[in-house]
């Protein structure tokens, strides 16, 4: 639920707001793993990764505490969790403007994972509707393959075997 024109206290309004709407409060708990995923928004942690980051903040606080509020934020829309085929459910906020999820560029040799904030697939969703019938009401891209530095780092060692 990221907008980089919000400050975050904004952003943690709007989020409390959503979650009134539905019949939560925002608890400190979940204020404080908010707050992480908000400080953090490029990064896409595990839950065990958000849980060691709140840890840091909120002592007291319990892993189990940490998998519940990502859980009930996934099912509000506050954020998305994405499987980057690693092996562990990430969490990544999402747009508070109503556009799109933004996609990824997952590389498959050291991991890296960068946001691609352009969104070419607009006018597939328009063929879709009209073609289909069918009105795209979101979208996921993940693009994978090796990123720039491993692909260079390839090129620096072919040059020292060659």
């Amino acid at each position: 639920m990221v907008n980089s024109r919000n400050s975050i206290s904004e952003q943690i309004d709007l989020i409390k707001r959503q979650l009134v709407d539905k019949g939560y409060k925002l608890t400190q708990q979940r204020e404080v793993t908010v707050r992480v995923l908000l400080e953090h928004e490029k990064d896409h942690f595990s839950a065990e990764e958000v849980f060691l980051l709140v840890k840091e903040k909120f002592p007291e606080i319990g892993l189990a505490t940490v998998y519940r509020t990502l859980e009930l934020l996934s099912d509000l829309q506050v954020v998305e969790k994405i499987n980057f085929g690693d092996g562990a459910a990430r969490f990544d906020l999402r747009s508070t403007d109503g556009s799109h999820h933004h996609h990824h560029l997952i590389c498959t040799e050291c991991g890296s994972v960068e946001e691609i904030m352009e969104d070419g697939l607009l006018r597939l969703e328009q063929q879709v509707l009209h073609q289909y019938g069918f009105a795209v009401t979101d979208h996921r891209l993940d693009f994978q393959g090796v990123c720039r530095e491993c692909r260079q780092k390839h090129k620096l060692s072919e040059q020292a075997v060659g």
